[in-house]
């Protein structure tokens, strides 16, 4: 009988989100520090976090110390934390990736970031209307070209965000092409009720998370003969409730969770929900992946 690959979950700490939508969200460099090893001492390989509230648009040596700040408190007790930022402000691609170069540099990250493609990510007005307001989130392919660049020069693999089919056609594109670094990972993000904002629902983005929406991304990884490993996400809604969470170990993927995605009942904490992951790891009978295993699951540099 052949062993189960070990799972990878993933924490994405905070995002968007802010303590009205949950009172547990770190909002400071500590917080995100604390919190970050919470997940890693709850069963979590792999965090991922941006910039405490507001610092969005920061200068990229700026960005690097805040998130230098955030990371060495949590790599000096845990030295094999895999950790990741988001994308930064900028004019061009390469700017908005520079703080990566920085963190890389300094030795705290061994994973970077592609997102191959467009999306327009909404939400609802007060009529239930999609707002005029909601943001068009553009990736050019210039723009993949120099996260692709990046990641091969710095030796990161990289995290490949799919908002939408049209996301993964063109990281398959590359998958084909042999452009696709080591260590690199799919993430399937679902849109949630709420979206990527977590506003009123009704108004979201991408395939919504089913069965039927999980076995078509996977025929398209199927159809490429592309072998990465791949995760789930539900973004502004509960990946616990719903079906894709479970498919998605039963299928050989990994969980992707946290409460820049999380919008469901209670108020869970980042570690709570690294923790439901774990429970429904060892419900399937797949073992859990600890930072070392998830290095060598994913082949990183």
């Amino acid at each position: 009988m052949t062993p189960a690959v070990p799972v990878i979950i993933e924490v994405a700490i905070n995002g968007v989100t802010g303590p009205a939508r949950n009172r547990h969200v770190p909002v400071t460099v500590e917080g995100i520090a604390a919190d970050a090893l919470d997940c890693l001492r709850a069963g979590a390989a792999i965090v991922h976090s941006h910039a405490p509230s507001g610092e969005f648009d920061l200068p990229a040596e700026e960005a690097a110390a805040r998130y230098l700040a955030s990371y060495r408190p949590v790599l000096a007790q845990r030295p094999d934390a895999l950790l990741y930022p988001t994308i930064g402000g900028g004019a061009t691609m390469h700017e908005r990736l520079r703080h990566i170069e920085i963190l890389a540099a300094a030795g705290a990250i061994r994973i970077g970031l592609l997102d191959p493609g467009c999306t327009l990510l909404g939400w609802a007005e007060a009529d239930g209307s999609p707002s005029p307001h909601s943001f068009p989130y553009v990736n050019t392919v210039a723009d993949m070209e120099a996260a692709l660049e990046q990641g091969a020069r710095l030796g990161l693999g990289l995290s490949i965000a799919i908002y939408e089919p049209g996301f993964l056609r063109n990281a398959l594109t590359y998958w084909r092409l042999g452009r696709i670094p080591p260590g690199s990972m799919i993430k399937f993000y679902f849109g949630g009720e709420a979206g990527y904002f977590g506003g009123a629902s009704g108004v979201s983005f991408g395939l919504p998370p089913t069965a039927k929406a999980l076995d078509a991304y996977l025929e398209m990884m199927e159809l490429a003969g592309c072998t990465l490993p791949w995760s789930v996400a539900v973004m502004g809604g509960d990946l616990f409730a719903t079906p894709v969470a479970r498919l998605a170990l039963e299928r050989g993927g990994h969980l992707h969770t946290g409460l820049e995605d999380h919008l469901g009942a209670g108020q869970p904490g980042n570690a709570e929900l690294t923790r439901r992951a774990v429970a429904l790891c060892r419900a399937v009978g797949r073992p859990v992946a600890d930072p070392g295993a998830t290095a060598r699951i994913l082949d990183l540099p």
